[in-house]
């Protein structure tokens, strides 16, 4: 009885991430992930083709922009709170391995990220860490502690090189057509509040 649930969740999600993944329709994308996965995906909120998706505990707020092929592990879990930015390919992780447990043991914690966060292109977000209101992420760098809000963090292992303004004021909203750059008519990337 086990391994035919264990078969009815790995195909639920195999659907997720090979198929529907590919689906050029924000729409039927996040029909799937809110009604099948049960995540909660708030308004304006956009998960773009590519995105490779795991575990049931993923939380998205509103105005957040999960970009191309990103990894989401939310197998422990994500929460993202508004407001918030991801570039390409980044890969945020709820769950890796103990290297010196003799049985290779999961391990893990889940990740915040709080409001107006950005986070550049290939960067890696590893488990239990929370991003602080307003943070930046560099591109490439490999997060392994918790980042004070308004910092910039860059490198391996990511580390303070300065400080964001608290002069934010835009939204991310973001729906380009068919996985490329060509915005819809009406919607910009950064819009004014």
């Amino acid at each position: 009885m086990l391994k035919i649930k264990l078969f009815f969740i790995g195909l639920k999600f195999y659907i997720a991430t090979n198929w529907v993944a590919n689906i050029p329709s924000f729409r039927i994308r996040h029909w799937y992930y809110r009604h099948f996965l049960h995540y909660t995906i708030g308004r304006a909120s956009s998960i773009h083709m590519g995105t490779f998706v795991t575990g049931n505990h993923i939380e998205i707020g509103d105005n957040v922009v999960v970009n191309r092929n990103v990894y989401l592990d939310g197998r422990i879990g994500i929460t993202m709170k508004n407001n918030i930015s991801i570039s390409p390919e980044v890969y945020i992780v709820s769950m890796d391995h103990d290297p010196n447990d003799p049985h290779f043991a999961t391990r893990g914690g889940e990740v915040v990220i709080e409001d107006n966060v950005w986070i550049g292109a290939r960067a890696m977000i590893l488990p239990g860490v929370c991003i602080g209101e307003g943070a930046v992420v560099s591109a490439c760098a490999v997060v392994t502690k918790d980042v004070a809000p308004y910092q910039i963090v860059a490198g391996i292992p990511a580390r303070s090189i300065g400080n964001r303004s608290r002069q934010i004021d835009y939204r991310c909203v973001y729906f380009p057509w068919f996985g490329t750059d060509i915005q819809r008519s009406g919607h910009s990337h950064l819009l004014a509040k």
